[in-house]
């Protein structure tokens, strides 16, 4: 039984992630902002799910977090990095820049900041596995992506640079990078809770699930300590990479 720190846990990936961990025999550390989503995944997954409220971008927050834990829970084994949001999809010199600083708090700085937090007791034990939640945003560009598809694209580098620090040791990082996935807040909360906007995404896709992304988190966990995985590009079939834009005049 390993105990796995899931970040986001309140809807979508990192709901999904707490019910597959927990059915696979481990034990879940949940946290996101919203208490009462923990609280009710804790009733119905039981005492194998530890249920904490944790802003991303509370910096003095996350840096305490696990010397705030109870002690018999301070092990942490796995850590799935999964808090993240994209805002907004105009362009880039009409968007909000709370919008883009909020992006980057929680994407980019509350990722890092928990990592740092974790990684010594991993290094210590010299076993350990990291999930970062990147997106396809961090590899190929589209229009409206701007900052949210910068900050993955960041967490793609930090987590291979990761990699290269613990060279030699069962450390393990990996980055899963999603495209289309229906069945999480993820659109919802880019176009401010409009679900018209956000169900036009996905009208016409068999798109990639939530539980998609769990069995392959699964994978990962079940895998010997000397196997790392660097990084998965996944994408439903309905899915690729488009062309060049080319703006002709």
């Amino acid at each position: 039984m390993k105990t796995i720190l899931v970040t986001g846990a309140t809807a979508g990936f990192g709901a999904t992630f707490a019910r597959r961990f927990v059915k696979d025999g481990h034990r879940v550390i949940a946290t996101g902002r919203r208490v009462e989503r923990l609280q009710e995944l804790a009733q119905e997954l039981g005492p194998a799910v530890l249920p904490l409220a944790l802003d991303m971008t509370d910096a003095k927050a996350v840096d305490g977090f696990v010397d705030s834990l109870p002690q018999e829970w301070r092990q942490i084994d796995v850590l799935i990095n999964n808090a993240g949001l994209a805002l907004g999809l105009g362009p880039a010199w009409e968007s909000d820049l709370s919008d883009w600083d909020r992006m980057i708090a929680t994407n980019v700085s509350g990722l890092v900041h928990l990592t740092r937090a974790v990684l010594p007791q991993m290094v210590a034990r010299n076993d350990g596995l990291i999930i970062n939640l990147g997106s396809v945003a961090g590899d190929y560009p589209y229009p409206g992506g701007h900052v949210y598809g910068a900050t993955k694209a960041f967490v793609l580098q930090f987590s291979l640079n990761l990699r290269a620090d613990l060279a030699g040791l069962n450390v393990r990082v990996t980055n899963i990078e999603p495209g289309m996935v229906t069945g999480s807040e993820f659109s919802k909360v880019r176009f401010a809770g409009d679900d018209s906007k956000a169900d036009a995404v996905y009208a016409g896709t068999k798109s990639l699930t939530p539980e998609d992304i769990a069995e392959t988190a699964a994978w990962l966990v079940g895998l010997p300590p000397h196997v790392n995985i660097n990084r998965i590009e996944m994408m439903p079939t309905c899915q690729a990479a488009g062309p060049f834009i080319v703006k002709r005049g």
